[in-house]
């Protein structure tokens, strides 16, 4: 008795469901690299190992360099009386931040550091902050420092300059506020690994430095 039959072919339901297991396959082969990637990036950040004192006298050159352009001639002690009111010249240390590889994490970095310098005026007259912003503004522009903020105040409003460097690493900040004739400065530097840090250490490094006296250089 002869068949007619043909020969068997594979059913559509059959091809999809090679085709799943394909993409699921691949889907994790994609996972497995995305996941090898991220833990390759979980390593330290690459900050260079520098001592604070080296990164606060850093800060305070950049405060000093600026406070020569704007003409002030005054020297300032080490301290601050009163925020916002008296004068001031002061160190400040913070942590450094990893972001992770996606830059949605938020935990300091162990051993790293980052350090500014601020400074304050008080009874600044308009005769001398205004010539100095105007002419710090140009001074630093063609110097090669991104301006990410310039205002010259009207009818009393503050004046105010920032600026930064090295996808802002580095950043320089000025304000005087007209009402009390009073002006800020301030240099923060790029994030640093302590040589002397060792496990279990406490506050970011450099959070007992102490400025010199500030002024003209």
């Amino acid at each position: 008795m002869s068949s007619n039959a043909s020969p068997s072919r594979p059913s559509a339901a059959g091809a999809l469901g090679c085709g799943c297991v394909a993409l699921v396959a691949l889907l994790g082969v994609v996972g497995l690299v995305f996941v090898g990637l991220a833990w390759g990036s979980a390593g330290a950040p690459d900050y260079p190992r520098v001592a604070p004192e080296e990164m606060a006298d850093r800060a305070f050159e950049r405060s000093q360099e600026a406070y020569d352009v704007l003409g002030f001639t005054r020297t300032v002690p080490p301290g601050v009386e009163k925020v916002g009111v008296s004068t001031e010249n002061t160190f400040d240390s913070g942590f450094c931040y990893d972001g992770g590889l996606l830059g949605m994490d938020d935990k300091t970095v162990d051993g790293a550091y980052t350090m500014s310098h601020d400074w304050a005026l008080d009874h600044v007259p308009a005769s001398q902050a205004v010539p100095g912003l105007r002419r710090l503004h140009e001074r630093l522009r063609d110097d090669g420092w991104e301006v990410t903020s310039y205002r010259e105040g009207r009818d009393g409003q503050d004046w105010s300059l920032f600026v930064q460097r090295d996808d802002g690493e580095e950043r320089m900040s000025f304000t005087w506020f007209p009402d009390r004739e009073y002006f800020t400065g301030g240099a923060s530097v790029p994030c640093a690994y302590d040589p002397a840090w060792k496990e279990g250490d406490v506050g970011p490094a450099g959070d007992y430095l102490r400025p010199p006296v500030f002024g003209p250089a």
